[in-house]
């Protein structure tokens, strides 16, 4: 099915761009969301009138997305995790965590657009991508730390007793 792009989509083409697609992907994402039409001689016609609108329109959007790209790219993020021992995550730190942590520092990313290989199962400082529009994609530093949790910042009061078997204390049990 050939249809005219009406805005930039990933993977499949720019804003005016005649493509050939499947009509399911046509009938069932591209045309209800606005994204496409289908490419007939009016339709050719209409679209050139509306071109100048669309471009205007997809520019702001793109430098509205530069701007945040930006802003993203200078900062850093910290999520604290529960390690056990030598360091090893208790499960892992995906993209909901990454977007929550990204709202905690008052930026608001949708989850879907953190782009992740694999969820994070290592201390450190990862770097995670965020696809703000179809040709711009920022780089967020994520540093994963341990929480303040861990088994060796226990206070050492909290230890069970050494001689806990034999009911009692090693003086108790001496003259006993």
């Amino acid at each position: 099915m050939k249809l005219i792009l009406r805005a930039d989509v990933e993977n499949l083409g720019n804003l005016g761009d005649v493509v050939n697609v499947k009509a399911g992907y046509a009938r069932n994402w591209l045309l209800p969301q606005g994204l496409a039409m289908t490419a007939s001689p009016a339709n050719l016609r209409v679209f050139e009138l509306e071109r100048k609108k669309l471009e205007a329109r997809m520019d702001s959007l793109r430098a509205e997305a530069k701007g945040l790209q930006a802003r993203l790219e200078a900062l850093e993020v910290l999520v604290p995790v529960r390690v056990g021992e030598n360091d090893k995550l208790y499960g892992s730190v995906t993209t909901t965590i990454i977007g929550e942590a990204l709202a905690a520092l008052g930026v608001e990313v949708d989850r879907r657009r953190i782009l992740l290989d694999a969820p994070i199962r290592q201390l450190g400082v990862h770097p995670v991508r965020v696809r703000l529009h179809a040709s711009v994609v920022a780089v967020v530093s994520v540093k994963v730390v341990s929480d303040s949790r861990t088994a060796e910042e226990q206070p050492a009061a909290q230890e069970p007793p050494r001689d806990s078997i034999g009911g009692g204390s090693a003086a108790e049990q001496a003259a006993g």
